[in-house]
């Protein structure tokens, strides 16, 4: 377990895990599977990112859920299987990176003008800092979408994230993004479809005080 886990927000202990072996040993087997219901993050994605704006699909695999009539510029991915991601029709580029393992983003500062994270905050043992990333990333007033279902991988996600309900899940998202400060204005909402699985999203965009994604 990594002893700086948790980015004293919390305990390491609440971000350990079953399996701690690397990451990347892990996601070296595709996993093609949809965690979370496509019409509901869709639809989300729709009211919050920008339209022709260059967008970051973090912890990114072989669908966005953008829907077809979102016309972002470009959509860039960063996740840790090279095959989902080239599989994936809405990334114009992708770039294989270990959040967990080095939790500074592969980018220059201020480079999209908005960000999502889909049913990945989960396993990320680090979150503290990879906020503080996408915010420097991102431009002032660009929206950082995070979202989220009952579903995971549960040897890889933290323990904290195991031992808690939906509605705590919610409450600790919010406060990595209060925590890593220079976001404005949290918002939280359920998108929960009226049958199948969960959808919680908590989001907020780059406060404008900010300069380059800095406060």
């Amino acid at each position: 377990m990594d002893p700086s886990a948790g980015d004293g927000l919390l305990s390491p202990l609440a971000y350990a895990r079953e399996d701690e072996s690397t990451d990347d040993r892990f996601y070296a087997m595709p996993r093609k599977v949809v965690h979370i219901d496509d019409h509901a993050i869709g639809a989300l994605y729709a009211a919050v990112l920008p339209a022709g704006g260059r967008l970051l699909d973090l912890m990114s695999s072989w669908r966005s859920h953008l829907p077809a009539d979102v016309r972002a510029s470009e959509v860039v991915g960063l996740g840790l299987n090279a095959e989902e991601m080239g599989d994936n029709p809405q990334l114009a580029a992708h770039v294989v990176h270990d959040v967990n393992h080095e939790a500074r983003l592969p980018f220059g500062d201020a480079e999209f003008d908005g960000a999502m994270c889909a049913v990945s905050i989960q396993y990320v043992i680090h979150p503290v800092r990879l906020l503080r990333e996408v915010r420097r990333v991102l431009r002032p007033g660009a929206p950082f979408v995070v979202s989220f279902s009952n579903r995971c991988f549960p040897t890889k996600a933290v323990a904290v994230w195991l031992d808690t309900t939906d509605q705590q899940h919610v409450r600790l998202v919010r406060a990595y993004f209060e925590t890593a400060g220079g976001f404005a204005e949290v918002c939280v909402e359920d998108r929960s479809p009226q049958r199948g699985d969960p959808l919680y999203a908590v989001w907020a965009r780059v406060s404008s005080g900010t300069i380059d994604g800095r406060p």
